[in-house]
This record gives structure tokens, sequence and C-alpha cells, in this order.
């Protein structure tokens, strides 16, 4: 007979595993590349076959799992597919299996669980990885891998979107709770709340063009560098490109022969020694800097508004409670976004970030109450 705890995680791998044949049965319905659906549909099948292992071990310590309920980060992956595509949500899944390859590795009986899931981890790697290798040269697809990796540990597009969000909603959040613990009026609230959406969503914007503006501005001057060490001491970049080579498994003989092809193209060698010695695309150059200030705005503003738009209708204390109420949902779809991020339940992931934000608050509030009162 199993222990409680065991039982326990029994139930909860159970679950996971479910919860994984969800996500991939949605990959499958939505990819429009036939080879990938078949994949996506034979990871759901694996991942239902894994679920039948822990399944068959509940019943036979006599338990009964009833029907499965999706978690609410599924629900939010499989939502993400259907609307954007595979594309968005494939880092977060790829990281996800790369998290978990070594779950079952020391789970008695579960050995052969254990392998697969490792091959899961370098299948969706491989997918991901095949996307941005489409049309590129080998250089290039190097390149494509090595910034997969970056993306698998450090997270995406999307996270960068979320935390956006929730920088301009728990600053604006607390902005007005201090303000409204001052005891100001409902219109100087009101416009201290728009005030702080437009500074805030400008101060952002204006950091994010000149981070990505300085960026380029970097990746061009160590580009003509590396162009004129490519013109004037073609050996010594020819060797530093064996060892590259060298250093991501080739042999020395085959390093310096795949470096001395690549030399013979000047703009080819350009190309791979930037990807590779300097980390640079020389084709994004780290991104528009106009669209990614745009994209600073708008989020900092979305996020911002969710404390401020009661007071366009409300006033006094019932302002101030819808405040809290529709902070506290926009915390929480935050929480639950960071949830496929951090490996956490999306239900803690969201009863933490609305804990952290009211706790701000509430600081701000009584700090704004204290000087209000030794204001006035």
């Amino acid at each position: 007979m199993a222990s409680a705890q065991e039982l326990k995680r029994f139930r909860r791998n159970l679950a996971d595993e479910l919860d994984s044949a969800a996500v991939y049965d949605t990959l499958a319905t939505v990819e429009q590349d036939a080879n990938r659906r078949t994949i996506f549909a034979e990871l759901a099948a694996s991942e239902r076959e894994h679920a039948r292992v822990w399944h068959d071990k509940l019943v036979a310590n006599g338990i009964e799992p009833g029907p499965h309920r999706r978690s609410a980060k599924t629900r939010l992956l499989q939502t993400l597919t259907r609307f954007f595509g595979p594309s968005i949500v494939l880092p977060t899944v790829a990281a996800a299996e790369f998290a978990d390859r070594d779950r079952y590795a020391h789970e008695p009986g579960a050995e052969a669980l254990s392998a697969q899931e490792q091959q899961h981890a370098a299948i969706v790697q491989s997918i991901v990885a095949s996307r941005a290798e489409r049309g590129r040269s080998k250089g290039e697809q190097i390149a494509a891998a090595e910034s997969w990796h970056k993306g698998a540990t450090s997270g995406n597009d999307l996270r960068a979107a979320v935390l956006g969000a929730n920088d301009g909603l728990v600053s604006n959040f607390c902005l007005i709770m201090g303000v409204a613990g001052a005891g100001s009026a409902n219109r100087a609230i009101l416009l201290t709340g728009l005030a702080g959406l437009v500074a805030g969503a400008c101060s952002m914007a204006l950091g994010e063009w000149l981070s990505v503006t300085n960026a380029r501005e970097l990746a061009r001057t160590q580009l003509a560098k590396e162009a004129d060490e490519i013109e004037h001491t073609p050996d010594a970049e020819r060797h530093e490109l064996a060892l590259i080579y060298q250093a991501k498994g080739l042999d020395v003989e085959e390093s310096r022969r795949v470096a001395a092809q690549i030399m013979r193209d000047r703009d080819h060698a350009l190309d791979t020694l930037a990807r590779e010695e300097l980390g640079i695309d020389p084709k994004e150059l780290g991104g528009n800097p106009w669209s990614a200030a745009a994209v600073s705005f708008c989020l900092f503003a979305l996020g911002a508004a969710f404390p401020t738009a009661p007071f366009l209708w409300a006033h006094g204390t019932t302002a101030i409670v819808q405040s809290v109420v529709l902070s506290a949902i926009g915390l929480a779809t935050v929480g639950v976004f960071t949830s496929l991020f951090n490996g956490r339940s999306a239900a803690f992931s969201a009863f933490r970030q609305i804990a952290i934000g009211l706790v701000a608050a509430a600081f701000t509030a009584g700090a704004g109450r204290l000087l209000g009162v030794s204001i006035s």
C-alpha cells in the first residue's frame, strides 16, 4: 500500500500528464505543418500513456481517480495557442519540458517514463529551433539554437509583455492608493492616476527606445571593428572561428576546415563571427527601437489603467474599493500568466501576485495617510 505522500505524488503526476496531453492536442489541432502536427499528436498520445501508468497505480491502491479538470495554466496555454498560434507558446512548453525532463529519474518503476520525458524535451527543443532555422545558413542555424537556449531559460516575448503590464499596474496602484490615503479629493486622485499612467508609459517607452538604440549603436560599432579585423588580420579571425567550433564539439581538423571555408567569403565570415563571437544578429541589431518603445508604452498604460479606471465613474470610498478590486483582478491575471514561466500553479502565482500588490498598496496608502496628516 502506497503512503499518503506517494498517493499525492501519483495524483499530481496524473494531472500533469493529462494537462500536457491537452496542450499537445491543441498544438496538433492548430499547427499547419503536417509533420509537426503528427509529432504533437504523438506527444499527446505518449503523455496519455504516461497518465495511464499513474492512473493504474492509484487504482491498485484502491483509489479511482475522477474526471480530470484542466488547470488554469493549461487552459491559458490552449487559449493562447488557438488565438495566436503555436509559436507564442512553444518556447514556454519547451522550457517546461526541459525543466521536467528528469522528474521521474528517482521514481521507482518509472525508468521508461524518465527516458521518454527526456526525449520529449529534446523533440520540442528541436521543433522550436527548427522554426528559426528555415531558410537560414548553417551558421545562422547554430545562432538560432543558441537563441532558443536563452529563450528557454530566461523566458520569451510573452514574459516581457506580462511584466511590462505588471509594472504599470503595480506602480500606478500604489501611487493612487498613496494619494487616496492622504485624503485627496476624487478629482485629484483621478488626475494623479492619469498623470502616473502617461508619465510612466512615456518613461518606459523612452527607456526602451534608448536601450534598443544604444544596443544597436554598440552592435554597429562592434561589427565595424570585426569587419576591420577580418580585412587586416584574417588569420587571427580564422583561428578564433576555429576555436569557437572546437568549443562546440568539432575536432581540431574539422574546425579548421569549416573556419577556412567560411573565411573565403568576407560577408559570410562577418555574419558568422558576429553571431558566434559577438552574439549579434546583423539583420536585427537588437530590434526596432520605435516598435519596442510603442509596445512598452501600450503595455504599461494597459496595466496602469486598471487602478485608475474606477475614478472615472465612481467617487470616494466606492471608487477606492472598486480600484482595489479591479487591481486585484489585474494582479491575479498577471499571476496566472507568470505561472507559465515559473513552474508554479496558476492559483499559487495569482494569490502571491495579489498579496504582494496589496501589501505594497497598503504600505503606500499608510505612508500617504501619515504624510497627509502631517502636512495638514
